[in-house]
């Protein structure tokens, strides 16, 4: 078990929450000159980030690494451990990394425009692809997308606006969302009974400070953890609240374990209408029925699944304590419904959600599973 030590005589330092659209700086070890950080908007306008790694190599087959909601492409770079960004490389792929809108690397969730998923199927994702393939032309391009940003990317799929992927990588979640009993309740819960006090869970108590509206929040999450650092709590122990759990807490390492408040985010109140409606259809929907800009989109991405010309592997971790068995879920309905779709399973033993990307032994673990899916189609 992994546990930080704090001096209690220490007040905790109060950070101020930033406002412009600045990107905080990624987190590496890579040669600064193969990192090339590119100004990118997305198809409303919206400022995002989007970076490409640079082998060395102009042939190489291009993959593009989707990161969750309140994380940021930091996840896939971690410097401490063999991240994904280090084995894409030594496999003879070139990654690409978009920061979308609810990046941790970019303020929107605290304090930018408000959005739903629609906005990042629609403007994001594809806005994202379209310039990654003007840059590599008819080379293959792939995708490998961790959680909301792999249910956003089915959207995205099954709404056409992203063909002709080489194959996908979905993590976590694709088409059927599916939460547990007590983690939807209290989601449902959270949005109506905090919506009028505040806007976004923070998960970095040194941000908030020990006198804030936000205190009790964290005394909550603390309840029956074995972990005393409040960040790892309300991640671990509690998911912003809702109940569940977000990693196996053995498969971090240290230095990964206090790095949490950087790699997680706020998480905004204001999305949870939208991801209340996905969950209880059990598949994603569109937020956006009578606004014509979204027209472009489904209204329900499963009963459009048809469109989706790409090959998937649905990996998700046996002990996903977010998601339970969604991956699955997915996986059989698919097979049923459509079975002309090219659609696998892989289940990682003993893992969760997030350290199927953040544990230390991920590299020899989980991504042998995405590799041999990406050779098999290069």
């Amino acid at each position: 078990m992994i546990h930080r030590t704090t001096n209690s005589r220490t007040r905790p330092t109060i950070r101020r929450v930033r406002t412009t659209t600045a990107l905080r700086p990624l987190h590496h070890r890579l040669d600064p000159g193969a990192v090339e950080e590119i100004p990118f908007r997305a198809g409303d306008g919206l400022r995002l980030g989007l970076t490409r790694i640079d082998s060395g190599e102009a042939d190489r087959p291009a993959v593009l690494l989707l990161h969750g909601h309140t994380a940021s492409a930091d996840m896939f770079l971690l410097p401490e451990t063999r991240n994904l960004v280090d084995v894409l490389l030594d496999d003879g792929y070139e990654p690409w990394l978009l920061d979308w809108r609810g990046s941790c690397r970019l303020p929107y969730n605290e304090t930018g425009q408000k959005y739903t998923y629609d906005d990042v199927a629609l403007y994001d994702i594809p806005e994202a692809v379209s310039h990654i393939r003007q840059r590599i032309g008819d080379r293959p391009l792939f995708v490998v997308a961790h959680c909301i940003g792999s249910l956003t990317l089915s959207l995205s799929m099954a709404a056409g606006l992203v063909p002709g992927l080489a194959g996908v990588v979905s993590q976590g979640v694709f088409l059927t969302p599916k939460l547990a009993g007590r983690t939807s309740l209290r989601m449902t819960l959270a949005g109506e009974l905090l919506k009028s006090r505040i806007d976004h869970i923070p998960v970095d108590f040194r941000k908030v400070g020990l006198w804030s509206k936000y205190t009790p929040l964290f005394a909550l999450a603390a309840r029956k953890a074995s972990c005393p650092d409040p960040t790892c709590q309300i991640l671990h122990n509690s998911a912003w609240g809702t109940g569940a759990s977000l990693f196996v807490h053995e498969h971090l390492s240290e230095a990964t374990h206090n790095r949490l408040a950087e790699l997680l985010g706020p998480a905004p109140l204001w999305i949870l209408p939208h991801l209340r409606r996905i969950e209880l259809a059990r598949s994603v929907v569109r937020w956006h029925d009578g606004d014509h800009r979204y027209r472009a989109l489904p209204p329900n991405a499963l009963d459009a699944a048809g469109r989706i010309d790409t090959p998937v592997l649905l990996l998700a971790g046996s002990e996903n304590g977010l998601w339970l068995d969604s991956q699955k879920l997915c996986h059989e309905i698919l097979a049923r419904r459509q079975p002309h779709l090219d659609v696998a399973y892989a289940e990682i033993p003993g893992y969760g959600h997030l350290d199927t990307f953040l544990g230390r032994g991920a590299a020899l673990d989980v991504f042998g599973h995405i590799l041999d899916f990406l050779d098999k189609r290069r």
